[in-house]
């Protein structure tokens, strides 16, 4: 069997990290060419020498400057390098578990180069939703895959069954872990707090989205565009246990589930090998010791990102996007874990304060192209700081009200 071919990009994240235990289980099948990370060079380097890597990015210029003096493969840096990456004509498949908005160009580079994909990175979706699918619909050749563990049930649900067949889908979430706290008590919240996630290991910024809701509520964009559902069909339902992964509601009445135990190397390789189902060393779900599974409705009351998700959705064109530079904007300051009250301190409650404002201050923009989302996500980003720039402009966010500043 030929081997295919990988790019991993992100690959000291969660995901990255799952990744190569997926890659160590079937080294005759998988081949490792290049890796991406953010800054991490150290913990790049003994990827490079455990597989061989002949090529790797880091986005940070003085980590890959600091790499290169550790190896002798060939260590490129920033948006060049990893657009380089994914282009590399070696490449089969491109497995995109970057985070945040810089995942989506280099996911479109590869779909260009008809690469086949495995996506994590939501925000490729969540920002560009149709002009992903309008290439796709250019490059029949590529083809993308979810590995987020929803949208892969969503997938494995499907098997390939149309749209039309489809009367809802319903995307769980674990809650996060502050479920059954009190909203009074939201405003003391500290990053420790909210890192400790009850089922799932993952990298700050997406613990944090999962805290907010926020997570589940890119995922609703991310389902709309990977499934053609529309948002008035696409339901949450909270699962705290994070065994049941999605269920899907066709038209006859049947509803289907994937199940499985809380592991991202699933997913994963399910992608990579789709639509074969290789051996995995995972661990078992056992249903008479887990005996029951309970489902709760969101209290989008006190999770009003998830609301904010599905304004933005609704809204459509550029407002997507302009939610997600705005969350990553605020919840980078959150995880500044400033102290309560200094300059510029953003606290758990004003994360969906300061998304709320920058959407009500947004010109949003029909049937953009990259250029308009790439503009819509620089100006959010933009808006979103001068909010958390000074306290008084940040009490008139918390008061509901718009800030002159932020005016576009």
């Amino acid at each position: 069997m030929k081997k295919k071919n990988i790019a991993l990009l992100g690959a000291t994240g969660s995901i990255g990290l799952s990744a190569l235990k997926v890659f160590r289980q079937h080294p005759d099948r998988f081949r490792l060419v290049s890796v991406a990370a953010g800054r991490q060079w150290d913990k790049l380097l003994p990827i490079l020498n455990e597989f061989k890597v002949e090529k790797a990015c880091l986005w940070d210029a003085g980590s890959a400057a600091q790499l290169r003096k550790h190896t002798s493969a060939k260590v490129l840096e920033g948006m060049d390098g990893l657009l380089e990456l994914v282009a590399d004509g070696e490449v089969d498949y491109v497995l995109n578990g970057l985070v945040g908005a810089i995942g989506c160009r280099p996911t479109l580079e590869a779909i260009a180069h008809n690469k086949q994909v495995g996506l994590a990175n939501k925000e490729t979706m969540v920002m560009a939703g149709e002009i992903i699918n309008a290439a796709l619909r250019r490059h029949p050749d590529s083809r993308l895959i979810p590995i987020d563990s929803e949208h892969s049930a969503i997938f494995q649900c499907l098997s390939g069954r149309p749209v039309s067949e489809v009367e809802r889908i319903e995307l769980t979430a674990s809650g996060g872990p502050f479920r059954e706290r009190p909203k009074s008590a939201f405003a003391s919240i500290r990053k420790a707090d909210a890192l400790k996630h009850p089922t799932w290991k993952m990298g700050e910024k997406i613990t944090i989205d999962s805290a907010t809701l926020m997570n589940k509520g890119l995922e609703v964009i991310e389902a709309h565009y990977l499934f053609g559902v529309g948002f008035n069909d696409i339901k949450v339902v909270i699962h705290p246990s994070s065994i049941v992964h999605s269920f899907v509601q066709f038209r006859d009445g049947s509803l289907m589930a994937q199940l499985g135990c809380p592991d991202m190397q699933l997913p994963i390789q399910y992608a990579l090998t789709y639509p074969e189902r290789w051996p995995l060393n995972v661990d078992r779900l056992d249903m008479a010791k887990i005996a029951k599974l309970e489902f709760f409705q969101p209290d989008m009351d006190k999770f009003p990102c998830l609301a904010l998700a599905y304004r933005a959705g609704n809204l459509g064109g550029t407002a997507p996007a302009i939610l997600n530079a705005a969350n990553e904007a605020a919840v980078a300051r959150f995880l500044e874990d400033r102290a309560p009250g200094a300059e510029g301190a953003v606290g758990f409650t004003d994360i969906p304060r300061i998304i709320a404002a920058v959407l009500d201050e947004a010109a949003v923009k029909q049937q953009p192209d990259l250029d308009d989302m790439i503009a819509a996500d620089a100006w959010a980003r933009g808006a979103a700081h001068r909010l958390m720039a000074s306290e008084p402009e940040r009490e008139l966010v918390a008061a509901g009200t718009r800030s002159k500043a932020s005016k576009r």
